[in-house]
């Protein structure tokens, strides 16, 4: 029996769907059932009104913290608000119309409604289906790019390391609501909603091959820039080419390691010690705003559809109402603006190389390897028990990850697969993977999108200093420019599960390759 019959397949009676939700630990671990080294099915009845059952990748080291976690919560030492990440995702297996199971990759950690690393896909034929907007978070399309050059390691040593990191910091605008460089009005911005990239290359901020190697070519078609608040509009007025703040970044990085080398000949990653740019940022205020108004809109689907909701977080609306086709088409518009922002910061982090190198661009074959979403709904076609169905598929901290020969992945990578860039934490490795078959039919053509938070973002400052972090740093040679030093703790690498075990999981599981591993040189955070 495959995982995924194994998976769908449930062991648990209708005894088990009435127990009380309240357990002991011993009775939680009861639900609980290791199928493989890498695999966890949680059974029916873990949570109430479950659908489908859900499933878990996680290694030895991971799968202590997920059930210390599940531990503490059944204890009651975490406090009566706090759902530890094994239940939210039981509770997504819980919403209407969703199909298979339940999945959350191997960097999952509590999130607001869904985990992050959380995989849900939604029967579109289905009328009760719905969106939840927590299936794909406030940073609506957060997401990774990475930019290969012609330029080795021995190019930016010493000085010149230092002068390009400042060049970076002062060429991409960094930190909490800081406004962009990149000019943009009223009318403007309603073409950066409804064309994404294409805007940036209308205004020369793109190059025409940078399409092609984006996610659905840096443009979401359901866009509609009339289900976008005047307020969501307003904050994203001034944002365009910004990076953010928290977990956002733009890194130059060096290859360490190449795992396939043919996969990454296709990629224009040529050698060890070649020099890459890692681009992090996604819809800034612009899409938080579009999440907030949507949660706010979907109470009343709630209360009219009689929609039944294990958390109060996972707010959704059946996919066929007017909130649920307002907030794809909103959605998609943030979707929209976080790919032309990532295209403005790469014509910054462009110009910042030209002028640190005296070369253009082009000389410096600054080419865009991939641009991938890590937060987003998209409509898909998968199989499920033999027959392919139309699906909306929530991914929320999980990248998507298709195989050789699928018809929407760039044709550069027909025979090797989607690219997936896999963002490491500050100051250590990062990745590029490849989609597998597996995958696409075992998790929706999904894998991890980073390390995931082992510690929460208050845990980071109450136990970490931020002066040792940028001195481990600098330490390991790496130049740092930091709008909020102070911050920096709530990203340091104690912050979160070692990515290498993330990576590591997804491709023993199958769902995803190895390609190259990336070490960071020079990083600029908000």
């Amino acid at each position: 029996m495959s995982l995924v019959a194994a998976a769908t397949s449930s062991t648990s009676s209708s005894s088990d769907q009435k127990k009380p939700f309240k357990r002991t630990y011993e009775e939680e671990l009861d639900f609980l059932q290791k199928i493989s080294k890498t695999h966890y099915k949680i059974n029916m009845g873990f949570v109430p009104n479950m659908r489908v059952p859900a499933m878990v990748l996680v290694d030895d080291v991971l799968e202590k913290l997920l059930l210390a976690e599940l531990r503490d919560s059944a204890s009651g030492e975490k406090g009566g608000g706090f759902l530890p990440a094994l239940k939210q995702v039981a509770n997504v297996a819980a919403l209407p119309g969703i199909v298979k199971m339940s999945i959350a990759m191997p960097d999952v950690h509590s999130g607001y409604g869904f985990c992050i690393g959380n995989v849900a896909a939604m029967d579109m034929s289905d009328p009760d289906a719905v969106v939840s907007p927590g299936g794909v978070g406030f940073d609506i399309n957060c997401g990774v790019r990475l930019i290969r050059t012609n330029l080795m390691e021995a190019d930016v040593m010493g000085n010149v390391r230092e002068d390009l990191c400042q060049a970076l910091f002062d060429n991409i605008p960094v930190g909490v609501g800081q406004s962009g460089v990149i000019p943009l009005d009223s009318q403007g911005l309603e073409e950066v909603l409804l064309t994404g990239i294409d805007y940036c290359l209308k205004q020369g901020y793109a190059w025409p091959e940078d399409r092609d190697h984006c996610e659905e070519n840096g443009r979401m078609l359901l866009a509609d820039p009339t289900k976008v608040s005047k307020r969501a509009k307003k904050r994203g007025l001034t944002q365009l080419g910004t990076l953010g703040a928290g977990n956002h970044y733009c890194e130059v990085q060096v290859v360490e390691e190449i795992h396939d080398e043919a996969a990454a000949k296709r990629m224009g990653i040529e050698t060890v010690g070649q020099v890459c740019i890692m681009i992090h940022s996604g819809s800034r205020g612009l899409g938080h705003q579009v999440a907030t108004d949507a949660l706010v809109e979907m109470e009343t689907a709630i209360a009219r559809d009689n929609i039944q909701l294990n958390d109060r977080q996972l707010a959704s609306a059946k996919i066929s109402s007017k909130e649920g086709q307002d907030y794809l088409a909103a959605m998609a518009c943030a979707a929209n603006f976080a790919w032309a922002n990532r295209s403005c910061l790469t014509y910054l982090a462009r110009r910042a190389f030209s002028e640190i190198f005296k070369k253009t661009p082009e000389e410096l074959d600054m080419h865009l390897v991939y641009d991938v979403s890590h937060n987003i709904a998209k409509v898909e076609q998968h199989e499920v028990d033999s027959e392919i169905k139309t699906l909306l598929v929530h991914r929320k901290g999980s990248t998507r990850a298709f195989p050789p020969h699928h018809p929407l992945i760039p044709v550069s990578y027909q025979f090797t697969g989607q690219p997936v860039l896999i963002g490491g934490t500050m100051g250590t490795c990062s990745y590029v993977l490849t989609g597998t078959c597996a995958g696409m039919c075992e998790t929706f053509g999904s894998t991890c999108h980073g390390a995931g938070r082992a510690l929460s973002r208050n845990a980071s400052r109450r136990t970490l200093n931020h002066e040792e972090v940028l001195a481990g740093l600098k330490a390991k040679g790496i130049a740092i420019r930091v709008a909020s030093p102070k911050l920096i703790t709530e990203e340091a690498p104690e912050s979160y599960k070692n990515v290498v075990n993330v990576v590591d999981t997804c491709e023993q599981a199958g769902i995803s390759k190895k390609v190259v591993k990336l070490r960071p040189i020079a990083v600029v955070k908000g």
